[in-house]
């Protein structure tokens, strides 16, 4: 199978940045790990938004979609998982 590649927003990147190096680092490994399994256990597609899938990271959930054709997992929020939904 073949490895796909990530893309991650501006807005991603920034909320990445912000983070403390710890869940940075745990938040990073979580979105390397969709280059290999865009669709890992655990993930879950997002009710309301079509083609949104989150993956959990801690207490922090990655948010992204997948384009299969394309084989590129594009990440669009990063945040607590009791604001990154709003």
């Amino acid at each position: 199978m073949a490895s796909y590649r990530i893309e991650v927003s501006a807005t991603a990147e920034e909320q990445i940045r912000k983070l403390e190096r710890i869940d940075q680092v745990r938040v990073v490994r979580a979105i390397q790990a969709l280059a290999d399994e865009p669709r890992p256990a655990g993930c879950r597609k997002l009710a309301g938004q079509d083609g949104v899938f989150r993956v959990r990271a801690g207490v922090f959930r990655v948010l992204y979609s997948v384009e299969d054709d394309r084989l590129v997992v594009i990440v669009l929020k990063v945040g607590n998982r009791k604001d990154v939904y709003r």
